[in-house]
């Protein structure tokens, strides 16, 4: 199928080609970077089924004379946090756990939280009905005091039910943008033709979208919003046509991660970041590679082990003589989180990564995306991410 509009010559991509027979050798071989092999959507019966089995130990509980609490998997800790190269971060099957009590003054009011949003839920999927974590919120925002209380029982729900969160019917609205060589159908039957020249919001309910189709070459996430603006501005998208970009506006939301996830799962077209030479882009960088402490009960379904660093590349800044008065020093909290991200269990496999964050500490300099503008205005369009693809420029 073809998409318009007609982007360089097909010997362009030699590189990026040639990239992806590699990523597709190593699948077909069972290689490091398989598709996700992760557990599958529970049905609404297995849900219903495990909060039934939460709520009969409360009541246990309480015909013993005991105080109930719930019991949920510690993922503040390294310690109960394994590493494969396959998959990312992911929980250890036998973890240390912390427990919400009922008769403890700190965790009485969160022990009832996490059970009044266990009735929401199993009204919800009893009913085969959605709702979205804002609207949780409202139906009693005093109760809850924040978002950031409802955002974080509902992964602790969802880790605590050893669920993926789509199956407790639980949505959250997209923050990310996609544009590009794509186009599929939404649940309602909604058809989504993405541009290259227009952003179309991520889908918040990712499981739902099907009949995806796209001749892409590569995708290319982009960390911060203002970039991809500039990039779809200086008609990026159209120029190096087949693709597909996509923000997550910073940090990736769920939906955002997903909807990677699922385009690799689908497509296996090679995965390329674009992030600031700084710890805060490398830490954005490895939540999609590899994923984070917090989602890693979930891992198999929202990693891309094969995505590679494009750029902004530590050693970039020297090769292309970007002046000192665009690079910012490093703050003593860039330091705390650059010292962290090389002792992860990660690093140990990717030394080229190693190599670029070792020369960010020697140099104890950060740049953004926007210092390849001192160079020339359209820089990082014309000339800096067409050579990186033309030639090979990732790790």
């Amino acid at each position: 199928m073809a998409f318009a509009p007609v982007g360089p010559e097909a010997s362009f991509f030699a590189a990026v080609d040639q990239h992806r027979a590699s990523l597709l050798a190593a699948l077909r071989g069972g290689g490091a970077e398989r598709a996700g092999g992760g557990p599958r959507p529970a049905s609404s019966s297995q849900v219903l089924a495990s909060i039934e089995n939460v709520i009969r130990d409360i009541i246990t509980s309480l015909a013993r004379n005991e105080a109930p609490a719930f019991t949920i998997d510690d993922r503040s800790s390294w310690e109960n946090i394994k590493f494969e190269d396959s998959v990312g971060l992911q929980m250890v099957s036998h973890c240390t756990t912390r427990k919400i009590k009922s008769d403890s003054p700190k965790s009485v009011k969160n022990f009832a939280l996490i059970l009044k949003i266990l009735s929401m839920i199993y009204k919800l999927v009893q009913s085969n009905t959605y709702t979205t974590k804002r609207d949780i919120y409202y139906t009693d925002s005093q109760l809850f005091g924040n978002q950031t209380v409802v955002d974080s029982i509902i992964t602790d729900v969802s880790c605590m039910l050893k669920v993926p969160r789509r199956s407790l019917h639980i949505l959250s609205t997209s923050k990310g943008l996609i544009a590009g060589n794509l186009r599929y159908i939404e649940e309602d039957g909604t058809k989504v033709y993405c541009s290259c020249t227009t952003a179309v919001a991520v889908p918040s309910n990712i499981q739902g979208i099907w009949n995806l189709i796209t001749d892409a070459k590569f995708l290319l996430i982009v960390e911060k919003d203002a970039t991809f603006q500039r990039l779809l501005d200086d008609n990026f998208c159209s120029r190096m046509s087949p693709c597909v970009i996509v923000t997550g506006k910073g940090v990736p939301d769920l939906n955002t991660r997903l909807l990677v996830k699922k385009l690799w799962d689908v497509f296996h077209v090679p995965i390329f970041t674009l992030v600031d030479a700084d710890p805060h882009g490398i830490e954005i960088m490895c939540i999609y590679k590899y994923g984070s402490m917090s989602m890693s009960f979930e891992a198999h379904n929202l990693t891309v082990p094969a995505i590679r660093w494009l750029g902004l590349l530590p050693s970039d800044i020297k090769r292309l003589n970007i002046p000192k008065d665009a690079l910012i020093p490093l703050t003593k909290r860039d330091q705390m989180k650059l010292d962290s991200i090389l002792k992860r269990p990660y690093v140990t496999c990717q030394p080229f990564w190693r190599r670029e964050m070792e020369i960010m500490a020697n140099s104890k300099m950060k740049a953004e995306i926007q210092a390849l503008t001192f160079l020339s205005s359209d820089y990082l369009s014309r000339v800096y991410l067409p050579n990186k693809l033309k030639f090979g420029g990732w790790i």
